[in-house]
């Protein structure tokens, strides 16, 4: 165990400055308990990929990225070996390296791998396909140190299981996550293909076809139109060919996601199929994903009021397009998952890239909300949003539920925080 206890320092972008008083980092499951019982005020901190004092503490902050031994290394478990134990810090795209030297893969990946499986699965984070759950419907099983100091695991269908579904998506609230378990599935190639040229009309008159085209898709746009009239750019994820998508063509060479930036940072495109964790990301595990210095907000909401949406959000193009550096389109499946932005229905997801303008940025989003939280928007837990708790509580049918699990396994609040304060007092 790194017994030091050092600086914070900032979330990944500098959108935050950490008040904890101090970072340390346990090499064993039995020190974090030893931390967690003797500690008043104690939060996990993951890859520090969030944009607000979501992951910050009064006290002392603590990561689980440097377990040693058997703590620290994932392993297929199971009947089958199709399910692997994770090392709650662990990074996605490290696990996938690690998964596909196995012959195994994930179903799907989120936008960068950079992130730790934890952190992302506790706020609901998720990649893109009409028919793809977001990374916590992966998860079979959690391991966690809760406000006791005692280590609980909950199971989808086991041990805990009528906890299992408030669990998962957790904010850091129930516990220091320590471990997690995923499905897996044989590994597989994906295709990557940019397709460029739609026009806004083609894309508001047919998004939900257009998401629907591959096994993940993304559309890229500023919501105004381009110089060229295009309104936006399509990536294009397949698992098997390699779909056209209507109203838009192949692009003749490599594309960021954020025009005028380097391609070099982004996988490969250009249809050379490899393997999915080389291709479901947007970004290459070994460099800086997307701008870096900037700010994001993300909304949730149910995949059949799309078309509304987009009016909606159209409507403010030019007031949007001033902080924006891009904005990207997507859909995630259903599921069961009590604090998740898919929580009972197919959602469109509506992510912003921002820059590192806090003043502008927030002067944009209460318009935004008044548009969006009607049509049933869900706030990505670990970026910017406006609004407070009356405006989300009625959004999610388990609010209640996950505040009595709260108060279950943290009694004495230990997890609590300010931004836990705002939003679950």
């Amino acid at each position: 165990m790194s017994t030091e206890v050092i600086a914070p320092g900032t979330t990944w972008s500098g959108s935050h400055t950490f008040s904890a008083r101090g970072l340390v980092s346990p090499g064993t499951v039995a020190q974090l308990q030893e931390i967690v019982a003797r500690e008043p005020r104690v939060r996990a901190l993951g890859s520090r990929h969030s944009f607000t004092d979501l992951a910050d503490t009064s006290g002392l902050l603590v990561s689980v990225d440097r377990f040693e031994g058997a703590d620290g290394k994932p392993r297929l478990v199971g009947p089958d070996r199709g399910v692997v134990r994770v090392p709650a810090g662990m990074r996605y795209g490290e696990l996938a390296v690690w998964l596909e030297e196995r012959g195994r893969a994930l179903a799907n990946l989120a936008s960068l791998p950079h992130i730790s499986v934890a952190g992302a699965v506790a706020t609901g984070t998720h990649g893109s396909g009409v028919g793809n759950g977001s990374l916590a419907t992966a998860v079979r099983a959690l391991e966690l140190v809760d406000g006791r100091g005692e280590l609980v695991r909950l199971e989808a269908d086991g041990a805990g299981s009528a906890d299992f579904a408030g669990a998962v998506v957790g904010l850091g609230a129930l516990g220091v996550v320590t471990h997690l378990e995923l499905q897996t599935e044989p590994s597989y190639d994906v295709v990557q293909v940019v397709h460029e040229g739609l026009v806004w009309s083609e894309l508001e008159a047919r998004v939900r076809e257009i998401l629907d085209i591959a096994y993940s898709v993304s559309v890229f746009t500023r919501w105004v139109d381009e110089p060229d009239g295009s309104a936006a750019r399509v990536w294009v994820k397949s698992r098997s060919g390699s779909p056209a998508v209507p109203g838009a063509r192949p692009a003749d060479g490599p594309r960021h996601v954020i025009p005028g930036l380097d391609p070099t940072l982004t996988t490969e495109q250009l249809g050379r199929p490899g393997r999915w964790h080389e291709r479901l990301p947007h970004f290459r595990l070994g460099f800086q994903p997307s701008r870096g210095q900037e700010l994001q907000s993300e909304y949730l909401l149910p995949l059949d009021r799309a078309g509304d949406a987009l009016a909606a959000l159209r409507s403010l193009a030019d007031r949007i397009a001033s902080p924006l550096l891009v904005a990207e389109i997507r859909a995630v499946a259903a599921d069961d998952l009590w604090l998740s932005g898919a929580h009972g229905v197919d959602t469109l997801a509506l992510h912003f890239t921002w820059h590192l303008d806090p003043e502008a940025v927030r002067g944009v989003l209460p318009a935004m909300e008044e548009r969006l939280l009607p049509l049933g928007a869900r706030p990505h837990w670990g970026k910017l949003f406006a609004a407070g708790p009356t405006d989300l509580a009625p959004l999610y049918p388990r609010w209640g539920d996950f505040c009595a699990l709260m108060s279950h396994y943290d009694p004495d609040g230990r997890f609590r925080n300010p931004w836990l304060d705002r939003y679950f007092s």
